[in-house]
């Protein structure tokens, strides 16, 4: 009467579930691997190369927020200059970004 009735819905096949979320699996892993790993490592060649090619006279910010120049590069440690006659001495892996040449005196003017 008011109620209608009520049918079983058909089985799935076995088996039907893994056809249907494995391509979905693979695309998820894709976009997973161009939007996280791949910048990732692109990101640390990059950082990698910058640390491999410091010099001595250029201006760096260290992973501190620390700004100087590289008076010397020794090993795996970088001594920068931060003010005048005040040297500290980091590991490279902590210079985080090249400046480009006079950042620092254009900072001292303001």
């Amino acid at each position: 009467m008011l109620i209608s009735e009520a049918y079983a819905q058909a089985a799935a096949p076995p088996g039907g579930d893994l056809l249907m979320s494995l391509p979905m699996i693979v695309i998820i892993f894709a976009l997973f691997y161009f939007v996280v790993i791949r910048p990732q490592a692109k990101r640390g060649k990059e950082q990698k190369l910058m640390i491999e090619a410091l010099q001595k006279g250029d201006e760096v910010v260290s992973s501190g927020g620390i700004l100087g120049r590289v008076v010397k590069i020794s090993g795996s440690y970088v001594v920068l200059e931060i003010a005048a006659n005040t040297e500290v001495t980091v590991l490279k892996s902590a210079v985080q970004t090249l400046l480009p040449k006079g950042t620092l005196k254009a900072i001292e003017k303001e």
